[in-house]
């Protein structure tokens, strides 16, 4: 069984590669295609934000419905770990984010 800190890294560094790794495979297209790779790496890095945050918790229905039950039967500890994993993921695909804004040097 993984530990609570674990998984916080796992999701972490998911969302992060999600982010990195698909605005690098769609700049590859772009570039493929005599688009300018930079401009869609921006655009694909600030399209995949959300989808790699929910991608990281494993779907958010999941995780909504972790909360909902944490709330309604009074277990804050579930309510707290949730908005923890559901906080690393959106970290971790801002992180990504800004790192692709700095490859592609700054907004288009």
């Amino acid at each position: 069984m993984e530990t609570y800190i674990t998984k916080l890294l796992y999701i972490f560094f998911t969302a992060l590669g999600m982010i990195v790794g698909g605005t690098l495979i769609g700049a590859l297209s772009s570039t493929l295609t005599g688009h300018g790779p930079f401009r869609t790496m921006v655009n694909l890095a600030a399209d995949l934000k959300i989808w790699a945050a929910v991608a990281a918790i494993g779907g958010s229905f999941s995780s909504l419905q972790a909360l909902e039950s944490g709330l309604l039967e009074g277990q804050l500890t579930a309510v707290i770990k949730q908005l923890a994993f559901i906080f690393t993921a959106f970290a971790g695909a801002h992180i990504g984010y800004l790192l692709i804004l700095s490859i592609a040097g700054g907004r288009p």
